[in-house]
């Protein structure tokens, strides 16, 4: 029996990555992971957008249904500025809607008692209207005596910031009321 000593001349199985396929796999992932990065911060600022957006509606929908209810049964209206309505109520009590322009906020107040309908609002507007309509068309004659108002338009825009930027509630919410049981 004869022993002999072999020899390979194949080089043993080498394990791992090289250099160069170190760098390129780094760089794939450092892509993917940026990818993903943005994709990230899109859907939280689309999130936050909504987010704000419906809250923003939500507390425009309920001051406006609060301030539509009170104007249309009010007996008439007592004082009028751009930014302030002081009515007479139905049961005689002083009912005042004022937009302060500095906190950015509509206030009602009725028998002492104040509540901020609006925060955030970055610009509110009351108008107030006679009863006959202007001839040829749908709106109303505008006045400045608070004795001959009938109607009051009121409009405002509301935005607050979100993730570093001013959004806007994309809308500009405006409701004419006309005052039912003026005297």
């Amino acid at each position: 029996m004869a022993c002999k000593t072999t020899f390979s001349k194949r080089r043993p199985a080498r394990r791992g990555f090289s250099l160069v396929e170190l760098l390129v796999s780094l760089g794939v992932g450092f892509l993917l992971m940026n990818a993903v990065a943005a994709f990230s911060l899109y859907t939280s600022r689309t999130f936050a957008s909504m987010s704000n957006y419906i809250d923003l509606e939500s507390a425009s929908r309920n001051a406006l249904d609060l301030l539509t209810r009170d104007v249309r049964q009010v007996r008439a209206l007592s004082s009028f500025q751009t930014n302030t309505m002081v009515f007479l109520d139905a049961d005689k009590q002083l009912l005042q809607y004022t937009y302060n322009p500095k906190v950015r906020t509509l206030t009602r107040s009725k028998a002492g008692e104040s509540r901020v309908l609006l925060r955030e609002c970055d610009e509110l507007v009351f108008r107030m209207y006679q009863r006959n309509p202007v001839p040829g068309t749908f709106d109303l004659v505008t006045t400045t005596n608070a004795y001959l108002c009938k109607a009051i338009d009121v409009s405002w825009v509301c935005s607050r910031l979100i993730v570093g930027c001013k959004l806007n509630t994309e809308s500009v919410q405006m409701a004419r009321v006309i005052i039912r049981k003026q005297q």
